[in-house]
């Protein structure tokens, strides 16, 4: 099994208004909790007059760093259950900001668990998902001749492995490049092998996070 998560492709907003209190949610892809910070510290600036600005975040490849925030609202009614709407969607790199303008009638803490749950859900409704993966790169040099018979193989073999095809460089000789999930490697040595009777040998490479498209 590969090592991977998905995170949003861009920046979101929704508006929900729930008995006059309107919660605005931005929602926004970052690559470190640094990032993460930045992007609450630049809402909450905006938003200075507003009653709350609660925050989740999730990052790292496996999603193992969380942190969230009720910034005011009654323990565990806020930050936890937006995080939660995070982890059910197997999210990270990523950090969500909900504020609320308070309305008048409060809503209980079963009300701010469901307005906050969904302000974050409907906001991600909106975004367009990205897979990240640890790929490994993986590389074939053959010869010109070749080089179409090969790139068809490696991108048929990609397609149903959960690879993704790198640049070709044309030199001497053309290199192919293929980044695949690790476990995968052996599955794609001995397709290059059958298809060239042994011929070409990949050369594997460097591991990195690679986005993919859902």
């Amino acid at each position: 099994m590969s090592r991977y998560s998905a995170t949003i492709a861009g920046a979101v907003d929704h508006e929900l208004v729930i008995k006059k209190s309107r919660f605005l949610t931005h929602i926004a892809p970052v690559g470190s909790v640094e990032e993460a910070e930045a992007v609450i510290a630049g809402i909450r600036k905006r938003a200075w007059d507003a009653a709350h600005n609660c925050t989740a975040m999730v990052t790292g490849l496996l999603g193992d760093q969380a942190r969230s925030s009720d910034d005011g609202e009654p323990s565990g009614t806020a930050g936890i259950p937006m995080l939660e709407v995070l982890r059910r969607r197997e999210l990270t790199d990523v950090v969500a900001v909900v504020t609320r303008y308070f309305g008048g009638v409060k809503l209980g803490a079963g009300g701010l668990v469901r307005a906050y749950s969904t302000a974050t859900s409907e906001a991600l409704d909106l975004a367009r998902l990205v897979r990240r993966e640890a790929l490994t790169q993986v590389r074939i040099e053959v010869a010109h001749a070749d080089a179409g018979r090969f790139d068809n193989l490696l991108r048929d073999w990609a397609g149903h492995h959960g690879a993704t095809l790198g640049e070709p460089a044309y030199g001497a000789a053309a290199t192919l490049e293929v980044w695949t999930p690790a476990l995968e490697i052996a599955h794609l040595t001995d397709a290059v092998a059958a298809a060239s009777g042994g011929g070409v040998v990949p050369v594997v490479g460097v591991e990195r996070v690679v986005d993919v498209p859902e």
